[in-house]
């Protein structure tokens, strides 16, 4: 545990204290556009930093859980600061001014605000939120992943607000990111150029295909443990009835044939 640590807690020139992540180095064997700072792989590592304070020996654990306590506090910060998404924000992004670089800018990473995509206004609802899938200097991905907002609000990453903001937004967008066979695993799907740029015309990854916005009925246990803590349970109950509907169907169907 000590020698992991002692690979991710360095301060590097990257976008501290965010953790690096190369493009396909998660579940796929193709790039999906998920390089930089991942949402997902940072809401992982804040839960990992957490976990390891409390298993690490009080008698040489010291100085790691001081190095600990100091990059939680920083990442904490960073993620819920510069990865939020609401339409408050939206407003601001889109009125960004750009090519600031002195330590009072506003637009920190440099964002271009015609780099946002037209999808996101119409998703994005009065009320609600949610962290973006990645920010770097000069690039937001907007995209929606439920893995990391729902280990986010698990891991006490997002603030209650934030959490509550994020369920907010599950049941304002039932239809896009849960559907009739919950949950999509992000939102939208790379489509038409993007998928082709992204994946190089990955066939296994086409739009709503298993990892480019398919439905991962498996990660039902996620949003249920985020509404338990949240105390939203009419969410995770209603995900689980369709779930159960759908695998009924399903396995009729498949008895038939």
């Amino acid at each position: 545990m000590k020698l992991i640590l002692s690979v991710c807690l360095v301060e590097g020139f990257g976008t501290f204290p965010t953790l690096l992540c190369a493009d396909g180095c998660c579940v796929t064997d193709r790039r999906m556009g998920v390089s930089g700072y991942p949402m997902e792989i940072q809401a992982l590592f804040f839960m990992a930093l957490r976990c390891a304070v409390h298993l690490l020996r009080e008698d040489d654990g010291k100085e790691f859980s001081k190095r600990i306590e100091k990059r939680l506090q920083a990442l904490t910060y960073h993620m819920r600061s510069y990865f939020w998404l609401d339409f408050q924000q939206l407003n601001n992004i889109y009125r960004y001014k750009t090519e600031e670089y002195s330590h009072t800018a506003v637009n920190k990473f440099n964002v271009m605000p015609n780099s946002i995509p037209d999808w996101v206004f119409d998703f994005m609802p009065m009320k609600g939120g949610y962290s973006v899938a990645n920010v770097s200097p000069t690039r937001m991905d907007f995209r929606w992943f439920v893995l990391g907002n729902c280990v986010a609000i698990l891991s006490s990453l997002a603030t209650y607000n934030q959490s509550m903001a994020i369920l907010d937004l599950i049941e304002d967008r039932w239809e896009e990111l849960v559907g009739k066979m919950p949950l999509k695993l992000s939102y939208p799907a790379l489509d038409i150029h993007g998928w082709s740029i992204e994946t190089g015309s990955d066939p296994k990854n086409t739009r709503w295909s298993s990892q480019n916005g398919g439905s991962w009925p498996g990660l039902l246990w996620l949003l249920t443990a985020a509404c338990i803590k949240t105390g939203w349970p009419e969410i995770e109950r209603k995900a689980i009835e369709l779930a159960e509907h759908a695998a009924d169907v399903q396995g009729r169907l498949a008895r038939i044939l």
